[in-house]
C-alpha cells in the first residue's frame, strides 16, 4: 500500500478516535457538573461566576429602574463577551473587567465589574 494511503487511512482513524473521546468525556464532564474553559473569555466569565458579588450604588441604581435584572447579569456572566481591550487594568487594589452582554428583552448592555481575589464588585451597568 502507497504512503498517501496509509497516511490518510491514519489521519482519518485519528480524527475518528477524537470525536469520540471528545464526545465521551464532554458527556462525563457534564454528568459531574464540570466545565473545561480553555479559551481567556470563558475563563474570566468562569472566575467571575464563582466568587462571591458585592452591588456597588450604582449598580443597585441601574437594577432599581427595573430596565435589566440579576438574571440578565447571570446570563452575560454565562454567555457574554470580555471586551479585553478596555479590561485586566488594575483598579482599586483589583483588576476592571468590561462584559458586553444581553438582556431578556434583546437589549446590549456593558457590565463593569471589578475583580478582588476574594470577591466581585459589581460596579455598573450601562445600555449601549
Amino acid at each position: 500500500m502507497k504512503f498517501q494511503f496509509r497516511l490518510a487511512y491514519y489521519l482519518f482513524g485519528l480524527l475518528l478516535g477524537g470525536v469520540f473521546v471528545m464526545w465521551f468525556l464532554k458527556a462525563k464532564a457534564t454528568n459531574r457538573g464540570v466545565e473545561f474553559c480553555y479559551l481567556p473569555n470563558c475563563r474570566v466569565l468562569k472566575d467571575l461566576r464563582s466568587k462571591s458579588l458585592e452591588i456597588d450604588s450604582l449598580a443597585k441604581q441601574s437594577l432599581s429602574e427595573k430596565w435589566v435584572t440579576m438574571e440578565d447579569i447571570k446570563n452575560s456572566l454565562t454567555y457574554g463577551d470580555v471586551d479585553f481591550g478596555k479590561s485586566n487594568e488594575l483598579y482599586r487594589k483589583g483588576k476592571i473587567y468590561v462584559i458586553e452582554g444581553k438582556t431578556s428583552k434583546n437589549e446590549d448592555i456593558t457590565i463593569t465589574m471589578v475583580n478582588y481575589t476574594n470577591k466581585v464588585l459589581l460596579e455598573k451597568i450601562e445600555k449601549k
